[in-house]
């Protein structure tokens, strides 16, 4: 067995649970119930690394992967057919995203100038309208609410118009929408990276990855830092978006829902990271 305090990837994995740790004892998930995840990944990442196109995954190659025993390879591979987490059903918050994005790309409601339209609540060019057409049976009260809730929209008074203020929802919280989105996230970026490092092996291109890192910034240029980085970010995205936006045939009525060929999930994340820089004195290691 390798050392956990020499391997890279131990090293690499003990700095990713720790954060994670934190997030799963504050929202009151114990160990046991970690660990029972983690065989399920476990089984799932076995099964379809198995899985060539000519034979049936087995049983007992993925106890062989993973260390686990067939019994409880068995009835994890039975938990994953009864409901598989990983390809869950779309969730409330990329219901809310869609709405978003509709309300953004598609021509039918937008302004003259191609910015989303202030939309009053019902009748034509309507936000029950806009809901029904992209986040399905969701009722479009609760969906109002919700972007109310986060700031996305603002209600003109008066008039009681609708008015895009952001052009994106992000929930807030320990909320399941959140948590729904950290997932995803964390998922996207440990998945660039695991792919980064074998693309030189299968030949592949390396998906873009970069992260800008300084250690020893002052504490007064913070916040400025912050509100900079903020914006910045923000108008990259939103720049990205207007660029890939109305290719989604989901979203867009720009004739691309007739195009042949599975769909392909993507995008780019961006995120900001803050912490105090732990100094070592030398006392400490007498």
């Amino acid at each position: 067995m390798t050392d956990p305090n020499t391997h890279p990837l131990h090293k690499a994995l003990f700095r990713i649970l720790r954060p994670l740790a934190r997030l799963l004892l504050r929202n009151g998930v114990p160990f046991g119930e970690f660990s029972e995840l983690v065989k399920r990944a476990y089984v799932e990442a076995a099964l379809e690394d198995v899985t060539d196109g000519r034979r049936k995954p087995t049983d007992s190659r993925a106890a062989v992967m993973t260390g686990l025993t067939r019994k409880e390879v068995k009835r994890q591979r039975d938990i994953l057919a009864g409901q598989n987490p990983a390809r869950e059903a779309t969730s409330h918050a990329n219901r809310a995203s869609r709405v978003v994005s509709g309300w953004v790309h598609d021509p039918s409601f937008q302004a003259g100038d191609g910015q989303p339209a202030a939309l009053s609540f019902e009748g034509d060019r309507s936000f029950v309208g806009l809901v029904r057409k992209y986040s399905g049976d969701m009722p479009p009260r609760a969906v109002l609410d919700e972007l109310l809730r986060v700031g996305v929209v603002v209600v003109e008074e008066g008039t009681g118009q609708l008015h895009l203020r952001k052009r994106a929802y992000v929930p807030s919280g320990d909320s399941e929408d959140m948590l729904q989105i950290f997932g995803e996230d964390v998922s996207d970026l440990i998945a660039t990276v695991d792919h980064n490092l074998v693309s030189s092996e299968n030949g592949r291109e390396p998906l873009f990855q970069r992260t800008l890192t300084y250690n020893n910034i002052p504490p007064d240029v913070i916040e400025r830092w912050r509100k900079h980085a903020a914006g910045r970010s923000q108008a990259l995205l939103e720049d990205l978006d207007s660029w890939l936006g109305p290719y989604d045939r989901d979203v867009s009525d720009a004739g691309n829902r007739d195009n042949a060929g599975e769909a392909v999930r993507t995008g780019v994340s961006i995120f900001y990271f803050e912490e105090p820089v732990q100094t070592v004195n030398s006392g400490d290691n007498q």
